[in-house]
């Protein structure tokens, strides 16, 4: 792979890693405890802060907020951690946010999540792998997606809510009690609607074991 290709007009503090084939468009800005992995590319006007590592392999496009300050009054500076694995897209506008020392001091995101347009990662939060958050869509603090789960357009989940395997959340539910694994819940508040078929299908599980 290439040596790191940083814009002319990006601002990348000389702290930051970047690792082999890292891309950081136009007028980015990367922080001093920034580290990227290889392959790894940052769209105009991003931003990427505070104690953020980022494995190989992913798209953060223009405009998102990765590992700036959380959004909790008990936070106060201290050296807490966002953490994504590899080949995650980050859409636009998308805001992911840090741990806190009261939550355990790290957020983590795994790997091949696509994060859509406005949605929100809040602080303390863990995401599995192969997860889908759609637009708009926003996780309190202290929330739990295990892996392949997916969250509907305009979801709200609320703090501490664990969001079990591939459940399927539907468009605009407020959903304040956890979903068990494979399940559908939809509405506000969501309620279960029985399994989420279309995603086990789309798994590749076979008909028996569903």
């Amino acid at each position: 792979m290439s040596e790191p290709a940083v814009h002319a007009t990006a601002i990348v503090d000389p702290g930051a890693a970047l690792g082999e084939g890292v891309r950081i468009g136009p007028y980015a800005v990367v922080g001093p405890h920034v580290r990227l992995g290889a392959g790894t590319v940052v769209g105009s006007h991003a931003v990427l802060d505070g104690h953020t590592t980022l494995g190989a392999g992913n798209q953060i496009f223009p405009f998102t907020s990765v590992g700036t300050a959380p959004q909790d009054r008990k936070f106060h500076g201290e050296a807490t951690e966002l953490v994504l694995g590899d080949g995650n897209v980050i859409r636009e506008f998308a805001t992911l946010q840090p741990g806190t020392a009261a939550g355990g001091g790290i957020t983590r995101v795994g790997s091949g999540c696509l994060l859509m347009n406005y949605s929100h990662v809040a602080h303390d939060c863990i995401v599995g792998d192969g997860v889908t958050v759609a637009n708009g869509a926003q996780l309190g603090g202290h929330v739990t997606l295990q892996d392949h789960v997916v969250v509907g357009a305009l979801v709200g989940i609320h703090q501490f809510v664990k969001i079990g395997e591939a459940a399927i959340l539907g468009a605009g539910s407020m959903v304040s009690l956890d979903v068990a694994p494979f399940c559908n819940a939809t509405g506000d508040r969501a309620t279960l609607h029985g399994l989420n078929l279309v995603g086990l299908k789309r798994r590749g599980i076979d008909a028996e074991v569903v």
